[in-house]
């Protein structure tokens, strides 16, 4: 049982506040809720007896939230060429509300959008992604949201010229300077 104040992590919305606790009445059901205050003056309410079901959690201390940088500043992990199963896998990953597992989505499509662009649908869950990050980072280090989306975008930015900047030139000169003769174009003329 969480308490008014206390600052919890909801799956798939971020982290939050405790604002209040309430009983509601709701299509004729009387139950306590967690009022949550969420960044940019959102609430939400999460029933208090399905909090556990549904994966709410603390936020994390100072310690892991510096494991969570430290996953962004590492290579991106192997990931499905299929769109369509990529984004199933890291839509998982996000209902799992792990924070770890968000900042490898958070990194690895970052990478991927860097590399050569992404679908709609991933572009969505990125920002989603980022925003679940930011706002559970911003009650762990005790910082501003400009502040937090800065320093992730650095560690981002660091670990993609790091491991991939490389990679990237060298598919573009390729590109560029190698003919594709034999490629069965040659009789569209």
């Amino acid at each position: 049982m969480f308490n008014v104040g206390d600052k919890i992590v909801y799956p798939m919305h971020g982290a939050g506040v405790i604002d209040a606790i309430e009983e509601k009445d709701i299509l004729g059901e009387k139950q306590a809720y967690y009022i949550l205050k969420m960044p940019g003056e959102v609430k939400v309410m999460v029933p208090t007896a399905k909090a556990d079901e549904v994966g709410v959690r603390n936020i994390i201390d100072k310690e892991s939230a510096d494991k969570v940088f430290g996953i962004l500043e590492q290579d991106e992990t192997d990931m499905d060429k299929n769109w369509n199963k990529r984004y199933r896998d890291n839509m998982e990953k996000m209902k799992s509300g792990d924070i770890y597992e968000i900042a490898d989505i958070v990194r690895n499509l970052s990478f991927k959008q860097k590399e050569k662009g992404l679908s709609t649908g991933e572009k969505k869950m990125l920002n989603n992604a980022k925003q679940i990050l930011v706002s559970e980072l911003v009650l762990a280090e005790h910082s501003s949201q400009d502040e937090v989306e800065r320093l992730i975008e650095n560690k981002i930015n660091t670990s993609f010229n790091l491991f991939r900047t490389e990679d990237v030139v060298k598919q573009s000169v390729v590109k560029k300077f190698i003919p594709f003769e034999g490629t069965g174009t040659d009789n569209l003329l």
